[in-house]
């Protein structure tokens, strides 16, 4: 396999996005106040705190694993696409004085948009080969 630049690109993003999914995991899942409040004030808490965070943990695992990246990618799209509707439609962009919030789902969800067309190419194959087990 040539490591060009859309391979490092592809990879460094995923890991970057990976690790940013394990980080706010932990808050999630550990029941940190600050996630409960956040996800109250939406109205899904527990519950939405819990499926968030597993799905979360699943993208951010699946994103480390190239063959299979692009359903990371596919996965933390939807998710950070939710919570930037989120931040848009009731939790505003500042969240408790802090803008960090909004600007990791933004780029987390471009870094997503970026790594799907990089691998377009297995996304098609992946497609095609769905289509042949029918």
């Amino acid at each position: 396999m040539k490591k060009d630049w859309k391979y490092l690109l592809e990879r460094g993003l995923s890991v970057v996005s990976a690790t940013i999914l394990f980080w706010t995991v932990y808050f999630k899942l550990t029941a940190q106040p600050t996630s409960i409040e956040l996800f109250s004030a939406l109205c899904v808490e527990p519950w939405g705190r819990w499926t968030v965070g597993i799905l979360e943990s699943i993208a951010a695992l699946v994103l480390l694993f190239r063959s299979v990246s692009f359903h990371g990618a596919l996965l933390s799209f939807g998710i950070m696409g939710g919570a930037i509707i989120a931040h848009l439609s009731s939790l505003g962009i500042q969240y408790q004085g802090d803008y960090s919030l909004f600007i990791l789902a933004v780029f987390v969800f471009v870094s997503s948009i970026v790594i799907m067309i990089l691998r377009k190419e297995d996304i098609l194959k992946f497609i095609e080969e769905s289509k042949n087990m029918r």
